[in-house]
């Protein structure tokens, strides 16, 4: 392929994004809202794709998305951040934009997918600045109760967390805690 056919190609690409951003802005259907999502959602599993992403604000976008009452659109921004947040660069803007905070909320919800990659997402966010907040006592409770879970996908995950990414100390210490309290985010249904 010739560059100024590659040249084109990317052109075609960011217009293409640019489209979709576009009309998940000015569509008043859910369901249009849902697909466009799910569309950049899956554009974002494409390294190619990050800097035009970016460009297009699309990490604010699928932040945005994940305090909205429609679990789908939820679902399908936590999944677009997980594909994103491998990137040394939308990792990093993540963490600046603070969105451990939203992810971490992620947790709590009833849908299989939107927490799965909301642990994912996790794992790939914790740095050594970051260790701090993505392990936060809270997230190792929900990650113990997770580990019990009768779901194996949810129950791997999480025990690969609490092995991979928290301290042997932090582990027994949300252990002792769980023991003494009630509090805590509640298991997604099976």
């Amino acid at each position: 392929m010739s560059q100024k056919q590659q040249d084109l190609l990317e052109t075609g690409r960011l217009e293409y994004l640019q489209a979709l951003v576009t009309e998940f802005q000015v569509t008043e259907s859910p369901d249009a809202k849902e697909q466009v999502l799910a569309n950049l959602a899956n554009f974002a599993y494409d390294p190619k794709n990050y800097e035009y992403l970016r460009q297009l604000q699309v990490l604010d976008l699928f932040l945005d998305m994940l305090t909205e009452d429609n679990e789908t659109l939820v679902e399908f921004a936590i999944g677009g951040l997980c594909n994103l947040c491998l990137d040394k660069i939308n990792k990093d803007y993540i963490l600046e934009a603070d969105g451990v905070a939203p992810v971490i909320n992620c947790l709590s919800s009833s849908n299989e997918e939107t927490v799965m990659s909301a642990v994912t997402t996790l794992m790939y966010l914790t740095t050594p600045q970051s260790r701090q907040q993505t392990t936060a006592l809270p997230v190792v409770e929900c990650m113990l109760r997770f580990s019990l879970s009768a779901n194996r996908r949810l129950s791997n995950l999480a025990r690969v967390f609490l092995e991979d990414y928290c301290s042997p100390d932090q582990v027994e210490e949300a252990r002792n805690l769980s023991k003494h309290t009630a509090v805590g985010i509640p298991l997604p249904k099976d």
